[in-house]
């Protein structure tokens, strides 16, 4: 069953590679969608593909890469509109800071 995951991560997950590893996670197990890094210091993105895989990346989030500390996690149901970020010709895009 596939689903749309909308994430937004807060904590020091800015200037560590922490986008480039949420892309790295997601290609791996197949995921689509986008990251990017917010104003607020917080990291957003949006994970669809079947509820295990994304699962499992939201789980490699919530530890993050070396150097990253993820103090909270807020999760709720995305939408296809959400995903229209998604640049295209990619799987998973790498977004600007909004």
């Amino acid at each position: 069953m596939s689903v749309i995951r909308h994430v937004t991560l807060h904590g020091y997950v800015q200037g560590v590679g922490f986008r480039a590893f949420v892309e790295y996670e997601a290609l791996k197990r197949r995921v689509g969608g986008w990251v990017r890094n917010r104003r607020d210091g917080s990291v957003e993105a949006m994970f669809s593909a079947d509820a295990d895989a994304v699962a499992a990346v939201i789980e490699a989030c919530r530890k993050g890469p070396p150097g990253a500390r993820v103090d909270a996690l807020d999760q709720r149901e995305g939408t296809a509109e959400d995903l229209k970020l998604v640049r295209r010709g990619e799987v998973f895009s790498m977004l600007s800071t909004a």
